[in-house]
């Protein structure tokens, strides 16, 4: 395509649709006209053109966001990248000033990606620094403020860039840039931008310029020093490792002054982005002090310059700011010890301060909820550290922390009634556990007293739930999410108990608030009350009180846990409960009640089925169930005619994990009859799905007798029972009862209803989990065929869905869903078939037995229906599919090589993209693989030691695709000798096996390697080469393996040295 100065007109009119058009047609309809520009690199001087001549924005920016994407995604020749970058910088300087600020952005970021992405190529790449200081001058001695602002932003974006991982490059790409930019400029664009702080505070009072110039200061502070990814959304920041070169800087006063003056005297976003910068400040590692008497002076500069915002009161109003210093303020115990802060002189104020902030915060709750979190967690930091401090200084904390306590009791409780009985906190579940975390050890610092506190509060409010007698009592809603709140704070006062010191001094008080909680628990489950499972104060109630009883569980019935604990004095004397059993079966009868009467809600029966599992888990805990008649009677009466929310749709899921835990119980004791009384209930559903099954002349027909929801039930039912199988005993039992009677009902299921991925899933799932041999389950006596047996009706079950949804058209939307998630789970079967151990496979070829051939034929239909990237971009599918290979790989190859061309390298292609990934897991997998695959071919190729059939056929599929092992062999050397892989031994396994299945060609790989390098490294990199051989021998046996992983390792070692 010609691009002519005389098209810009149509060009213009395009791009202005392209980004302002509100008719998303038009919109798409432009882009399609548009896109060729950024899919060629010949279009880089069709974009010129456009910058060069165009005097609409909507054009310069397309033209820049095209030249990025051609950059990012072509390999330019080196010349024409530095020639296109010293245009950007002439076109900035001269047109800069003119151009709107999206464009200048636009053009910026295309500088520095161009920067990055040539930074070891050339020295004239790497200048940046000293660039956006030319435009800084220009602007101080010209007194042009707009190439003073570009000079900022291209000093930005410049940091940003080389801080952020670049499309298309890998983590170890990247990281080297990083570092090296690190080394080189980051220091120096710091002092440039603390220099401009400076000067624009004396000779400019441009908000934009200053603005700039803060985010520059903060890019250098947020930048990833050492390569732990920050990650500024997470509430912990960590500590920041600045380099030791960075020292003069940080430990110089006027550092710390300069940010804490422009917050004074600005308003936001810029005075909270030095709140942002004081808290990285305030994050840097301890280490880089020079003496601790320097530490101890930034410590207390810090602590002055909070001290001193809190006492005016300055900013915070605006909540932007307000957010920002409470991050402040927890990040100082975060990474300075209480002995040092009450070591400072200005400690007492700042203290008295800081809790007087802190209370006035928890009253202000609607405006500071997401913040209140950093200022407990100070508070609680500091309690903590009580233990450990040493010297006669006071730490002034008894006095301050039950005020705080106090007050953020009081704080929950009064907002319910503001919200007049809806408060949001209550839902917002991640803000709710980030706060009662912190609370344990608040409470727990003058127990006694915060204990008669929260019994002052629980007292009168328990009265009035238990004398209440209308369950539409709009008052209920009030006293139910005060309740709430109550019962939250005491479960976290005894969570606390698990890590707070002396605890069994405060069993007493932990009885008494147990005693009130196990009180509402009772009163609760009144006739009045038990009504209102459908109002959502109810429930959350329900939520708070269910996870009291995990943290009583985990507190006082724990497998450790001494049973003659002081807590159950109080508990007996209160409500009469007298020890562990006791309240077990509390818990048990709180359990039960729950999944009877609230069916219809999701939140409250996972909670409940979750405390279950938990208590069925424990091997004392689960024997002491076995005793309860509450057990009893849920052994004898699951089903959904007394548990009404088995048959609740959203409940689906947890039908798995409810029989998985009544599993549990069931197979802690070998009673005899109590296995079939169990079953029969499910066995009578499965012949009633039989009977109707032969009854159908269709599947359409089946489809319409059986409910699908009721296929899903019952397999979700049995894959939980299945997974609760340890033994060779209990999986006995399941597989005596499904086999033979029970299986034809999973073929039949499948054939209807194999288009459907919710039934599917469930029944593929259960038979994943059935023939999984976990704890060495599935071990059948030697004259058993069960195995054989097993896995003819696994190859029916997958032949009967795989040829259903290959005869499906593909999916329109939703891939994953409707048809991978089936695949993946197909692939696991198979692959823990072919693994478990408990199937002589050579049993089928012997009596010409097709089982194998066709499930291993159905399988790999499905997987090479789907591209190597969808297999890569879905996690699950690609542990599934690499997992699947290695086992073929692994145990049979013979399979594999009478596999078609197309099939085999499909495979090998697959494996080559497998080990450039990220996942360890994934590459490992198929490092193994091709171990395995190239092993075998070594030891029974034509000319091997061992010659087979099969190493004919393989020497076949090599000779049509004789690149295969050398492009995987080649990939292993970029991988372990050039980037960071923390599985270096696993991949290192399989090079030694393919250079010597290779060797007629290795010495080509060899040079495309070294090739492959800059000029400069080229040398060290034959040197390394050449030596990876020394000693080693044309044998796959373990010793000579060792020795060529030994040898790569130096190499490596070497390499990574000379770099």
């Amino acid at each position: 395509m010609e691009f002519s100065a005389q098209q810009l007109p149509q060009l213009e009119a395009m791009c202005t649709v392209l980004y302002t058009s509100q008719s998303p047609q038009e919109r798409s309809q432009a882009d399609q006209a548009l896109k060729v520009f950024g899919t060629l690199p010949e279009y880089m001087a069709h974009c010129k053109t456009v910058l060069d001549n165009s005097s609409s924005p909507y054009a310069q920016v397309f033209a820049a966001s095209s030249m990025l994407k051609l950059v990012t995604e072509h390999t330019l020749s080196l010349s024409a990248r530095i020639e296109m970058r010293a245009y950007f910088l002439r076109y900035l300087d001269e047109r800069g000033p003119s151009l709107e600020p999206y464009v200048v952005t636009s053009l910026v970021q295309l500088l520095c990606r161009m920067t990055k992405l040539g930074w070891f190529e050339d020295d004239a790449m790497r200048p940046i620094a000293d660039e956006g200081k030319v435009f800084l001058d220009k602007g101080v001695s010209e007194t042009s403020e707009m190439h003073y602002f570009l000079g900022l932003k291209i000093l930005t974006m410049a940091v940003s860039e080389m801080n952020c991982p670049c499309p298309g490059r890998t983590l170890t790409q990247h990281r080297k840039v990083a570092v090296s930019f690190r080394d080189r400029s980051l220091f120096q664009i710091y002092q440039m931008s603390l220099n401009a702080l400076a000067y624009l505070k004396r000779s400019s009072d441009n908000v934009r310029l200053m603005e700039q110039a803060m985010s520059l200061s903060l890019a250098c502070l947020s930048f990833d020093f050492v390569g732990t990814c920050i990650d500024d959304s997470t509430e912990d920041l960590g500590t920041i490792q600045i380099p030791s070169s960075w020292r003069s800087v940080v430990e110089d006063a006027s550092t710390l002054e300069t940010y804490f003056e422009y917050y004074s005297n600005s308003q936001p976003p810029l005075s909270n982005k030095c709140l942002e910068c004081l808290v990285r400040m305030a994050s840097v590692r301890r280490s880089l002090f020079s003496s601790e008497v320097e530490r101890i002076a930034f410590l207390g500069r810090l602590i002055r310059g909070t001290r001193d915002i809190l006492s005016s009161q300055r900013g915070l109003q605006h909540h932007e700011n307000y957010h920002e210093f409470c991050r402040l303020l927890g990040r100082l115990k975060t990474n300075y010890q209480l002995s040092e802060l009450v070591g400072l002189e200005a400690y007492p104020e700042w203290t008295s301060l800081v809790a007087d902030f802190t209370i006035q915060s928890l009253k202000s709750w609607q405006w500071a909820s997401a913040s209140v979190f950093y200022l407990l967690g100070l508070w609680s930091r500091l309690v903590s550290s009580m233990p450990y401090l040493k010297g006669d200084k006071p730490s002034l904390l008894e006095a301050q922390v039950p005020r705080i306590t106090q007050a953020y009791i009081e704080s929950r409780l009064l907002s319910v009634t503001a919200q007049g009985g809806g408060p949001d906190a209550l839902d917002e579940e991640e803000h709710l556990e980030d706060q009662l975390d912190s609370l344990p050890y608040l409470c727990r610092f003058q127990y006694a007293e915060t204990a008669a506190f929260i019994t002052h509060w629980m007292d009168p409010c328990l009265s009035q739930y238990q004398a209440e007698s209308s369950s539409t009592s709009g008052q209920l809603d009030v006293i139910e999410s005060q309740l709430t709140w109550l019962v939250h704070i005491v479960s976290a006062v005894i969570r606390g108990r698990v890590s707070s010191s002396g605890a069994e001094a405060y069993e007493q008080l932990d009885g008494d608030l147990a005693a009130r909680v196990f009180t509402i628990i009772a009163a609760s489950e009144s006739t009045v009350h038990s009504q209102r499972h459908s109002i959502r104060s109810k429930q959350r109630l329900e939520l708070a009180l269910i996870s009291f009883l995990q943290s009583f569980r985990r507190a006082y019935i724990g497998e450790q846990v001494v049973h003659s604990s002081k807590v159950y004095t109080r508990l007996r004397e209160k409500c009469g409960i007298a020890d562990h059993i006791a309240v077990m079966n509390a818990l048990l009868g709180k359990i039960c009640f729950n999944l009877k009467v609230y069916g219809s809600c999701e939140e409250v029966i996972n909670a409940t089925l979750g405390l279950f599992q938990d208590l069925a888990a424990g091997y004392m805990s689960g024997k002491v169930m076995l005793k309860l008649d509450a057990v009893s009677m849920l052994l004898q009466h699951h089903t959904s005619e007394y548990f009404p929310f088995l048959s609740c749709a959203p409940n689906s899921k947890c039908r798995t994990t409810y029989y998985l835990t009544l599993g549990r119980l069931l197979f802690m004791e070998d009673t005899p009859g109590a296995f079939d009384a169990f079953v029969q209930p499910l066995g009578q559903v499965l012949s009633a799905i039989a009977s109707a099954s032969a009854a159908a002349s269709s599947v359409e027909a089946l489809k319409a007798s059986v409910p699908k929801e009721t296929v899903v039930g019952i397999f979700r039912d049995l894959r939980g029972i299945t997974a609760a199988t340890t033994n060779r005993r209990t999986y006995g039992l399941v597989f005596e009862w499904l086999y033979p009677t029970h299986f034809p009902v999973i073929i039949a299921c499948l054939d209807a209803w194999a288009d459907t991925p919710e039934v599917s899933n469930a029944i593929l799932k259960f038979l994943a989990e059935f023939v999984h041999n976990k704890t060495q389950r599935l071990t059948f006596d030697s004259s058993s065929a069960n195995g054989i047996l097993l896995f003819r009706e696994v190859s029916k079950a997958l032949c009967a869905y795989g040829n259903r949804i290959l005869s499906l058209p593909p999916p329109s939307s939703d891939p994953y869903g409707q048809r991978f998630k089936g695949i993946w789970i197909s692939c696991s079967i198979l692959t823990k078939s072919l693994s478990g151990n408990y199937v002589n496979f050579g049993v089928f070829d012997l009596y010409g037995d097709p089982a194998l051939r066709d499930a291993l034929d159905v399988c790999l239909k499905m997987l090479l229906g789907i591209s190597t990237q969808d297999i890569l971009g879905y996690k699950k599918l690609a542990k599934a599919y690499y997992a699947f290979v290695d086992s073929l790989c692994h145990n049979h190859v013979p399979a594999l090589a009478k596999r078609d061309d197309s099939i085999f390298a499909s495979i090998i292609a697959a494996l080559e993209a497998g080990i450039k990934s990220l996942d360890v897991s994934i590459s490992s997998q198929c490092a193994s693989a091709i171990d395995n695959l190239a092993g075998y071919y070594f030891k029974h190729k034509p000319d091997g030691p061992k010659p087979n059939e099969t190493g004919l056929q393989l020497q076949e599929h090599l000779a049509r695709h004789p690149d295969a092992f050398p492009r995987v062999l080649s990939t292993l050397f970029d991988v372990v000798l050039f980037e960071d892989c923390s599985n270096q031994w696993s991949l290192s396994r399989p090079m030694l096996t393919l250079i010597l299945v290779t060797e007629s060609v290795y010495s080509q790989i060899r040079q495309q390697v070294i090739q492959s390098q800059p000029a400069d490294r080229q040398p060290a990199v034959a040197t390394c080469l050449d030596k990876l051989m020394t000693d080693v021998k044309r044998t796959l046996d373990a010793k000579n393996r060792d020795k060529f992983t030994q040898n790569l390792t130096v190499a490596r070692h070497d390499l990574k040295t000379k770099q």
